[in-house]
């Protein structure tokens, strides 16, 4: 009960709508891959996707936002049943891809953003290599480029309330690693996917 309303929560006030272009929702195991300009990003873009998409589906967080607070860990763990990946010190122990493969499973799918942390740049910047990585060690899982629009402005870096914007989530045609493909090339093909559905 409490994830729908939730959900429901963050659409209203997003006022996002979910645009299906390149694909549409399924519920084969995909990595959600998205520009990235505010905190909203991630909540909103699970909250856009439907239902029986949205359980089998957890967010990549930074650990250091996520677990700050009473809230965002209640929202993290017991709403997005979120993967915290440890950004700023990560360890061999303690390594960020081993987390995301894990929490793949034989049946999740994951939502990410490659730029590494959120821009105010018009355009997303250069991917870090994280994604090449993932599609590297599960080849069978699809590659969902996503283009998030105006959730900036809804909730602005430093901002606590979301102020009333319209926004808009748009998912394009996945994309894999091809046989051979260098990681720079890789990661530059999947930005440009990311680019590609800005309207």
């Amino acid at each position: 009960m409490t994830t729908h309303l939730v959900a429901g929560a963050l659409r209203l006030f997003s006022g996002s709508v979910a645009r299906w272009q390149g694909c549409g929702p399924d519920l084969k195991q995909r990595v959600y891959f998205a520009n990235h300009t505010s905190n909203l990003d991630g909540p909103v873009l699970w909250a856009s996707l439907p239902p029986p998409v949205r359980v089998l589906t957890r967010l990549i967080g930074a650990k250091d936002y996520w677990s700050v607070g009473r809230v965002r860990p209640f929202l993290a763990y017991r709403v997005f049943n979120a993967v915290l990946i440890e950004r700023k010190k990560p360890t061999p122990e303690c390594n960020p891809l081993d987390d995301m493969v894990n929490a793949l499973g034989e049946r999740h799918s994951l939502i990410i953003f490659p730029e590494g942390g959120r821009q105010t740049s018009p355009e997303p910047q250069q991917f870090k290599p994280g994604l090449f990585h993932l599609a590297r060690k599960r080849p069978d899982v699809e590659l969902v480029p996503v283009w998030m629009e105006n959730l900036n402005r809804i909730l602005p870096k430093g901002e606590i309330l979301p102020v009333p914007v319209l926004g808009s989530v748009t998912f394009g045609a996945p994309i894999r690693l091809e046989e051979g493909e260098t990681k720079p090339d890789f990661l530059t093909r999947a930005r440009e996917a990311v680019m590609a559905l800005r309207h």
